[in-house]
């Protein structure tokens, strides 16, 4: 662990670990535990958690995470949306987010699960938003576009890292790719946009700059920045410790640039993420942000 990078613990051990048993039960994953995030006991105490759907082995060679990587054993679990769904309700969540492995392997890159869990929560509790942390579909447009018309309230697309590093980091991934998909969603769809990335990794303030103006003339409203923390020996180093200066400087150039940027060694892409959802709908007195 990083000097001063110390992950919150909040609620009671009880509660964390009637999340957990809870999703044991229903059969389903969460980023939180798959990934290593540091904020899953923040997260598990308040009773919250970033669904992870279509498996746990993912088809992209991403340098950063810990998730199993390879060729998935299995198609989809077809009855993966109804448990989610109602997990969802058991648990009584406000907002609720899902992401997923990669999915290159599946013809659509997975969209029609991602539509039906959105559909499946909307019909069995339609006060719950839903924030959607999607892959990039290898370019398909028509698999965004089958998301979008489910009407998730946020379309998330992590881009990860400045462009000089994006195949060192993320490789099979492109950064115009995905600048083009949060595009395609800004342009064609009510949801808010948002994106992510992590610092730390061998890039300088200037790019981390850069890329936030890539962003915002995508039609991002909401970035994350967070420290990036190795999980394991086996994935990329940390090149440095961030500054709370520097991420002080993102927030405010993000600000310049219409973007709500959080950002703090310890952020994540789904972190608050439903207080960033309230507070851009009080910003904006609208009923959907």
């Amino acid at each position: 662990m990083i000097d001063g990078v110390r992950p919150k613990m909040p609620g009671r051990p009880s509660q964390r670990h009637e999340v957990k048993v809870r999703l044991r039960r229903a059969g389903l994953l969460t980023v939180c535990e798959e990934a290593r995030c540091p904020n899953v006991c923040e997260c598990f105490g308040a009773q919250t958690a970033t669904f992870l759907i279509m498996g746990k082995v993912c088809t992209r060679s991403c340098r950063f995470c810990a998730i199993e990587k390879g060729q998935p054993p299995e198609a989809p679990d077809s009855d993966e949306a109804r448990r989610l769904a109602e997990a969802v309700v058991e648990l009584d969540l406000a907002h609720t987010v899902i992401t997923s492995v990669t999915r290159d392997d599946l013809p659509d890159g997975g969209a029609a699960m991602f539509a039906a869990c959105i559909r499946e929560i909307k019909h069995r509790r339609p006060e719950t938003t839903v924030e959607v942390l999607v892959p990039d579909f290898a370019g398909r447009k028509e698999s965004l576009t089958t998301v979008l018309l489910e009407k998730p309230e946020v379309l998330n697309h992590n881009v990860e890292t400045v462009a000089r590093l994006v195949d060192q980091v993320r490789p099979g991934a492109s950064l115009k790719r995905s600048l083009s998909l949060l595009r395609q969603a800004a342009e064609t769809s009510d949801a808010v946009v948002k994106s992510g990335l992590m610092v730390g990794l061998g890039e300088e303030d200037s790019e981390v700059g850069e890329l936030l103006g890539q962003l915002a003339d995508a039609g991002c409203r909401v970035v994350t920045i967070g420290q990036y923390l190795q999980p394991s020996k086996t994935q990329c180093a940390v090149q440095r410790q961030v500054s709370e200066s520097a991420f002080s400087s993102w927030r405010s150039l993000g600000h310049s640039l219409g973007l709500h940027v959080v950002a703090g060694p310890l952020v994540r892409s789904s972190y608050q993420a439903k207080e960033v959802l309230d507070a851009l709908r009080l910003a904006n007195g609208s009923s959907r942000g």
